[in-house]
């Protein structure tokens, strides 16, 4: 599903190059659920920009699903991360006047559907998660287990082949982090491929495999 062959990532500040990755290779099957750990500043949360299509690499290749991700046009590369990914961040980074329902069908804002069925399939998202009853809910009307839920029904609204997480359980409780994991589990034993980063050692033993970062390179789990 996903290829990494030579990833190098630079960053420049005034005089200073920063090397944020470092020649990095690396394969994720299909339905696959990948854990990334390494300490601050190790280069998880770059590598999975970079996986997200957000952040250009300074060398190498990221090949998903058969295609060449940084060699698609702007165009064409904001359209492949419409259809085939979706990503879940820590903040949530729900927009707070809109509801669980509105805010979950903010990714089909360009799909060529009728609003109704936009909104079928924002419901069915909330579903799947356990929120059906609290579609019509403000963010500040939930609770953080439950916005963080409505953050997961955004991301596979457009059903996308590969589910990015970034640190998804950091702003939650213990009990409340096992309950979102448990939901990843159960979204990627439905066929989803899923790449976590994570601090949180207990989050891996839900993963299949954990790759451990150091100073930009793949120390472990490759």
């Amino acid at each position: 599903m996903i290829k990494i062959a030579k990833l190098t990532k630079h960053y420049v500040s005034g005089e200073e190059t920063v090397a944020a990755l470092r020649g990095i290779d690396l394969d994720i099957e299909p339905g696959e659920f990948v854990s990334i750990m390494g300490q601050s500043g190790s280069g998880k949360s770059t590598l999975l920009s970079v996986l997200g299509g957000m952040n250009h690499p300074t060398a190498g290749e990221v090949e998903m699903a058969g295609v060449r991700l940084y060699a698609l046009p702007g165009e064409k590369l904001a359209d492949f991360r419409a259809q085939n990914l979706g990503f879940v961040f820590q903040s949530f980074h729900l927009i707070p006047y809109l509801t669980a329902l509105e805010n979950v069908m903010l990714p089909l804002a360009i799909a060529s559907l009728s609003r109704n069925a936009k909104r079928e399939a924002a419901r069915g998202a909330l579903e799947r998660v356990g929120l059906g009853a609290k579609y019509d809910r403000l963010p500040n009307q939930l609770s953080g287990g439950e916005q963080e839920r409505v953050a997961i029904a955004r991301a596979i609204v457009n059903q996308p082949r590969i589910i990015l997480a970034d640190e998804p359980t950091g702003n939650l409780d213990s009990k409340t982090s096992d309950e979102v994991m448990a939901l990843f589990r159960e979204l990627n034993d439905g066929g989803q491929t899923v790449v976590m980063v994570t601090h949180n050692p207990d989050n891996c033993r839900y993963a299949d495999r954990t790759i451990v970062l150091r100073d930009g390179r793949v120390v472990a789990g490759s």
